[in-house]
């Protein structure tokens, strides 16, 4: 029989031990965010509907940044047991330089349209973790100032080549003078693709005001007063702005890109040089035979072509091409520690974040930025030590599975004629 007592208040004041409140409500909604979809839910929350669909949205149907999401829930882990790693190191070196995770900061556009702060908090967020920051063409910052919010940092810039090479050209050697290390050059883009939210919302630079977005907006009153008195939003690379996002696009880019535009960029930029959008093997190795540095398997988040080849699945096939002579990273789904691990074990050497920076800069500027890597470094690091490795070298294939709910059909079950 159990014997009992009457409690003892000493024993019962140890138990009891309250939380002090956070009087803080900015720190108080991140402290509680532990994933980045609490951040996502956080931003979703506090950013009118329109702005938030334009980062949280994909082209037409939005299949390819669906399925880019199931590639990394469908990873199989395989831990090796007894293999302490109670020291993790995170740290890379990428493109002949450090990086204190294995991930950057995506380029991203219109971004103080997100969160005032725009890439000013991403710029700082990345020079305190010690990770690069790229600046996009369409970015709401100018060169310089990315430049001094980040000084001793790595930054990097994302280029595409418009209709007016001489824009272009231009936006390169600024960066080049500011002492930005590697261009992106963007190959994915020759048009802009359908973003269906976008037109459903009228989401257009400046935002149009309509019944609808005054009654989104009544209960974001900050966003508004954020937006309002502050300076006016100011593009990289256009010099006048009006109409929709998808018209902006069309306007700057140009469907005539071409091998030829690659030639004329690599005599202009004196650093290290990546192509961004790379979809297949054969590209692949046709790039890295011509000497770029590196490659970003991406499909612009999904973004442009719907229904495009999953970078993540796309990956081991390309490390095992081209992956002793170029540098290999990957982008597009990446919501997860755990999916940049299974990246860097399937060969990539390096990836690339964008909705989730965009999430933690919605959620809570500059401050929610930090969060959002402090979450990624969590779970890369939770994620390495119950793998048993202790660093980034250590990670290898006999790590993951990649599990296969999108299986292809071979020709011959299509009913496609063979030779």
């Amino acid at each position: 029989m159990v014997a009992r007592q009457l409690p003892n208040p000493a024993e019962l004041l140890e138990l009891m031990q309250f939380k002090k409140p956070e009087l803080n409500g900015k720190k108080r909604r991140l402290d509680a965010a532990l994933t980045i979809a609490d951040l996502r839910t956080i931003a979703k929350r506090r950013t009118p509907k329109a702005a938030f669909d334009y980062t949280d949205g994909a082209a037409e149907g939005e299949l390819s940044l669906g399925r880019a999401r199931l590639a990394f829930e469908d990873v199989e882990f395989h831990p090796s047991v007894l293999r302490p790693a109670a020291d993790v190191d995170t740290s890379t070196t990428i493109l002949g330089g450090p990086a204190a995770l294995p991930f950057g900061i995506a380029p991203t556009g219109f971004t103080r349209l997100m969160q005032t702060e725009g890439e000013i908090a991403g710029a700082s967020a990345a020079a305190a973790a010690g990770i690069p920051f790229t600046l996009s063409t369409l970015g709401t910052t100018s060169i310089e100032d990315v430049r001094a919010a980040n000084p001793h940092g790595r930054n990097w810039f994302q280029l595409y080549v418009m209709r007016d090479r001489e824009i272009s050209y231009g936006l390169a050697r600024r960066a080049a003078e500011a002492g930005f290390d590697t261009l992106m050059f963007t190959v994915d883009t020759p048009v802009a693709g359908a973003r269906l939210r976008d037109k459903r919302n009228g989401f257009s630079i400046p935002p149009q005001l309509t019944l609808g977005t005054i009654i989104n907006a009544i209960p974001r009153p900050w966003w508004w007063f954020d937006f309002l008195t502050t300076p006016k939003l100011e593009f990289a690379s256009l010099s006048s702005t009006g109409g929709t996002v998808g018209e902006l696009l069309d306007a700057a880019m140009d469907p005539t890109i071409s091998y030829d535009d690659l030639a004329v960029i690599r005599d202009i930029w004196p650093g290290k040089i990546v192509i961004k959008g790379v979809q297949n093997v054969e590209d692949a190795a046709r790039l890295v035979d011509l000497g770029v540095d590196g490659i970003i398997l991406s499909n612009h988040g999904g973004r442009q072509l719907d229904r495009a080849p999953i970078p993540f699945h796309l990956l081991p096939h390309v490390v095992r091409e081209v992956g002793k002579d170029a540098t290999i990273m990957v982008d597009t789904g990446i919501m997860n520690g755990a999916d940049i691990v299974a990246s860097i074990a399937l060969g990539a050497k390096f990836t690339l974040v964008g909705r989730a920076y965009l999430y933690g800069l919605m959620a809570g500027g500059r401050e929610g930025v930090d969060r959002m890597i402090a979450i990624l470094r969590s779970e890369i690091e939770r994620t390495m030590r119950l793998l048993g490795v202790s660093s980034l070298d250590e990670l290898g294939p006999q790590h993951v599975t990649q599990l296969t709910r999108l299986v292809p059909v071979s020709p011959e079950v299509a009913g496609v004629a063979t030779a």
